[in-house]
């Protein structure tokens, strides 16, 4: 009950600090960074305990679905207010912040099997670089969506609004592949540890993630290689970026879905 009423909180003050971003680049109210960081740190404290207690007695170390989703959450969170404070992400918290929440309530709602065993430090090392590699592309994600939203609004000649909230499109854009640079470094080396600390990357039970997560490493690499080599930008780095995030969830969500909630399966 404790857990669904920090989750119910955390969720507010998360709603709470995106609205008021949103209506930033809506142009309807005055930017305020201080208040939307200051919601976002304290949904964030509230969402906190609900992160140290899957590491408690007998708690689930290695994260199924839903304890993934309240470690990834508050991963994201804390990785968009850091980078917030030396550039330019804050429009990321209009997206990235109520899917925080909507994620903390449904994990809040669904108590998580016991496992007691530890995690050997080179299974941690995959765990963590992989839990913080979709974090940073989820920020990418949503960055390229107002990436589009700016270059759509642009080619109509519509210089109110978003465009005048945002950075200059050329910050938005390099902003971006900083971005999906460092979400690559952290899913490269989530790939490499986990092929040199797991079992079996291609065991029944990880094969959709590997090769899934394998497919979005290529696409990302892609986009990279292309942008330095070929010039892409604009939109089609936008649809690249989604279409790599989109690859990217359903080897993270899909398949844990599929096994625990549609097949009941731990």
């Amino acid at each position: 009950m404790q857990a669904l009423a920090l989750a119910i909180i955390a969720f507010l003050l998360y709603i709470a600090a995106a609205s008021w971003q949103g209506l930033t680049l809506a142009r309807r109210v005055a930017p305020q960074p201080m208040l939307v960081r200051g919601l976002a740190l304290l949904g964030l404290l509230c969402h906190l305990p609900l992160v140290i207690g899957l590491f408690g007695h007998d708690a689930q170390v290695l994260p199924g679905l839903y304890a993934s989703m309240v470690l990834i959450s508050s991963m994201a969170v804390a990785l968009l207010l850091g980078i917030s404070l030396f550039k330019p992400v804050l429009g990321a918290a209009t997206g990235i912040l109520p899917l925080a929440g909507i994620a903390l309530l449904l994990a809040a709602t669904v108590p998580a099997a016991p496992h007691s065993d530890d995690l050997p430090p080179g299974v941690a090392l995959h765990a963590i670089s992989s839990l913080l590699g979709f974090a940073v592309l989820a920020i990418a994600a949503v960055q390229a969506v107002l990436l589009g939203l700016q270059n759509r609004a642009l080619r109509h000649h519509q210089i109110r609004g978003i465009v005048q909230a945002l950075p200059p499109l050329t910050s938005m854009e390099r902003l971006l592949f900083e971005l999906i640079w460092a979400g690559m470094g952290l899913l490269t080396l989530a790939i490499i540890s986990g092929f040199a600390f797991l079992d079996n990357m291609f065991a029944q039970h990880l094969a959709h993630k590997t090769i899934l997560s394998l497919a979005a490493w290529v696409i990302f690499a892609t986009l990279l290689f292309s942008h330095h080599r070929l010039g892409w930008r604009g939109m089609r780095a936008v649809r690249w970026t989604l279409g790599g995030s989109a690859v990217l969830l359903v080897a993270y969500f899909g398949s844990r879905f599929v096994l625990e909630v549609l097949l009941g399966r731990g």
